[in-house]
């Protein structure tokens, strides 16, 4: 699966802020990954033996664990990297289904599900399917934003 880049600025807001500050005998990253990892959890995913580093400083996450199917590992990947001061995720999940990954599309000003749906399957009638891939991370069609990275199954 590989390395993902995601736009740092962009996402939920986990950590940063003064109430998620650490106190000072307790390490930020760490703070982080394990903000990270309880959010991977309240997604429900099926995913077991989730661990989570964090490195702050370049902004990287690391997740490894065991996930049913390849769809869960990719929304693994998504609710790492669309976390806000998150820039990179590196995956090493294993996959007890595997099966062929899917494409991803980085949500720019201006689109849709409809139109991103129109530019991968040819109908924007098909906007149900990403929507479909998304969740639980999306809890509307309506509510994307730029700098989002969205998985876009094969159909």
């Amino acid at each position: 699966m590989g390395l993902f880049s995601f736009i740092k600025e962009a996402g939920e807001k986990l950590f940063g802020g003064s109430s998620a500050q650490a106190s000072p005998s307790e390490d930020p990253n760490a703070k982080a990954a394990s903000a990270i990892a309880t959010y991977i959890g309240a997604q429900n995913l099926g995913v077991s033996d989730v661990a989570v580093k964090f490195d702050g400083a370049s902004g990287a996450v690391t997740v490894s664990g065991v996930a049913p199917t390849q769809a869960a590992k990719e929304k693994v990947t998504l609710c790492c990297g669309n976390v806000a001061s998150v820039q990179s995720v590196d995956n090493q999940m294993s996959v007890t289904n595997p099966e062929p990954e899917a494409q991803y599309h980085d949500v720019v000003r201006g689109d849709t599900l409809s139109a991103i749906a129109k530019k991968y399957y040819g109908d924007a009638n098909k906007y149900p399917a990403i929507f479909e891939a998304n969740k639980p991370m999306l809890s509307s069609p309506d509510k994307i934003y730029p700098g989002q990275k969205l998985r876009i199954p094969a159909l």
